[in-house]
């Protein structure tokens, strides 16, 4: 990276910090900062614009209705933001076409770019194993939904409303999405470190179930 783009990076990092510090259903600054990291890992292993990568892993969820409750005005306030840093017409559509898409939510929506099939499958990434778990029950705490319901079946098809909206467990949250994201990855290396965060899901929710019907 030139000067510049090592600057708007440290720039964005503050940015980003702030407005996500405090942020208590699990896409908190930490979040941005995982999913980063899982971002360049995974860069590492492909050719892409390693920037545009960097910097919409770090602006993924500022616009995302889960931390916003007036997406457009974000929306605005990103764009001005971006604009403040000098970022180019081009580079801005670039990135907003990769926070735009790559949302569960949206279902298996074709990607733009190789740059967003790298920062989904890292934002994928954090969402499974040992700190997706922490994040799905952080989540539904948040929600106030309930841990576990044995009478309340996972949904097997969903709207993006009734995905973001309707009452749901924890558990069933694994099962309607986190034991899926392992075939989606795009990439490579996502896949590999997928594989071993995904079997200790499936481990976890063995014990789970062991403890829930007292066998353990």
């Amino acid at each position: 990276m030139n000067e510049w783009e090592q600057q708007v990076i440290q720039n964005t990092e503050k940015f980003v910090h702030r407005k996500l510090v405090s942020e208590g259903s699990g896409h908190d600054w930490w979040h941005i900062q995982r999913v980063v990291n899982n971002a360049k890992q995974i860069a590492d292993t492909v050719d892409v614009d390693r920037w545009v990568v960097e910097m919409a892993a770090l602006l993924h969820d500022l616009i995302d209705d889960k931390v916003t409750s007036n997406v457009a005005e974000s929306r605005q306030d990103l764009m001005k933001w971006l604009e403040d840093q000098r970022v180019s017409e081009q580079q801005i559509d670039h990135i907003f076409a990769i926070i735009d898409t790559i949302s569960f939510k949206h279902g298996y929506k074709t990607l733009p770019s190789r740059e967003a099939e790298v920062v989904q499958d890292a934002d994928r990434l954090d969402a499974i194993g040992a700190i997706g778990i922490a994040r799905s029950f952080t989540y539904a705490g948040s929600k106030g939904h309930l841990i576990h319901h044995p009478e309340e079946s996972p949904r097997e098809t969903m709207t993006e409303d009734e995905y973001r909206h309707e009452t749901n467990t924890a558990i069933n949250h694994f099962y309607e999405k986190l034991l899926t994201l392992k075939e989606q990855m795009n990439t490579a290396e996502g896949y590999r470190i997928a594989e071993k965060r995904h079997q200790f899901m499936e481990t976890y929710l063995e014990q789970f179930y062991a403890e829930w019907d007292g066998k353990s």
